[in-house]
């Protein structure tokens, strides 16, 4: 027999302010029979052992640990086990025990700052993980999948951003250009780096720069069209997002440009009218996964139309 478990059950039991009797009816087993669990004369059938750990907010290791303790609920302990462990696995059982607590009104508020905090070790993960990944994306190069390098470039240089690097992504691209590139992706990464960086006039500015030497590049038009309506140009922003859909009549990123800025002025009509073309050229070209998202969107769109 093992007195470090049986010991444990006792203990843990103690600590949660249960009887046995209490123990025993949540069991749908006898008082008898949790006593002589706690005495070291028999164990429990191991298909038991996961609720009894539940009721007594603990894991099953924990049973077998001389220094255990028993917590306030399942969440809590799950939380250590993450913060101990840092795995992804681990993260997701407490969270889902975290929301568990929360829709049953049952969060303390010791609960909302460790899960707070489990949010936060994860973000740092994710935050690694995503860099880790962009990074052997990248270094596999442009060479086996143009379209796919600069689209990661640009969603790192957005994540760099978004976790205060946003400088850092400006000196890099400003030393590309520097360098006599004659590579309108390298001019759009930094444009987007400015933007990103929420300096919408030196976007502009180098937008200006970048299209008398790339004048026939859609996605320039797109950019450049942001910035001027964040600055509140709008008629100028509405003139660029036309001119990269005349040099790229499929190119989406102008029509969702376009969309967001009559939504955002009210204009709801226009807006829907612009989302229906897109979803008929996704049906049309097979992407109906897409086109059944933007659906939804088309509908709250046209729910807004007085």
């Amino acid at each position: 027999m093992n007195m470090v478990f049986s010991n444990n059950l006792k203990k843990f039991r103690q600590q949660k302010n249960l009887t046995q009797e209490q123990v025993a009816e949540f069991l749908n087993v006898s008082p008898h029979t949790v006593s002589r669990w706690e005495c070291n004369t028999t164990l429990p059938d191991v298909t038991m052992l996961p609720k009894i750990a539940k009721l007594y907010c603990v894991t099953i290791d924990d049973f077998f640990r001389d220094t255990s303790a028993a917590y306030e609920n399942y969440a809590q302990r799950l939380a250590s086990h993450y913060e101990a462990t840092r795995e992804p696995e681990d993260f997701m059982a407490a969270n889902l025990e975290f929301r568990k607590l929360i829709k049953n009104g049952q969060s303390s508020t010791e609960d909302l700052r460790l899960y707070g905090i489990i949010h936060q070790y994860m973000m740092q993960y994710c935050i690694r993980r995503a860099t880790e990944l962009f990074d052997q994306a990248l270094e596999a190069g442009k060479d086996i999948d143009e379209d796919i390098f600069w689209r990661t470039k640009h969603q790192k240089m957005l994540l760099n951003a978004q976790i205060g690097k946003g400088r850092e992504n400006i000196d890099s691209a400003l030393e590309t250009i520097n360098t006599g590139s004659e590579n309108p992706e390298d001019w759009i990464c930094l444009i987007a780096a400015y933007r990103y960086n929420g300096e919408e006039e030196k976007a502009y500015e180098w937008f200006l720069k970048a299209i008398r030497k790339f004048p026939d590049t859609a996605a320039l038009y797109i950019y450049g069209g942001d910035a001027c309506k964040r600055l509140g140009r709008y008629e100028e922003a509405l003139s660029y997002w036309d001119k990269a859909l005349e040099i790229n009549p499929t190119f989406h990123d102008a029509k969702y440009s376009k969309i967001f800025y009559y939504e955002e002025m009210g204009d709801y009509e226009t807006a829907y009218r612009i989302r229906r073309e897109i979803i008929d050229e996704l049906k049309q070209d097979g992407y109906d996964v897409e086109a059944a998202a933007d659906e939804k969107l088309a509908q709250a769109c046209f729910e807004k139309i007085g």
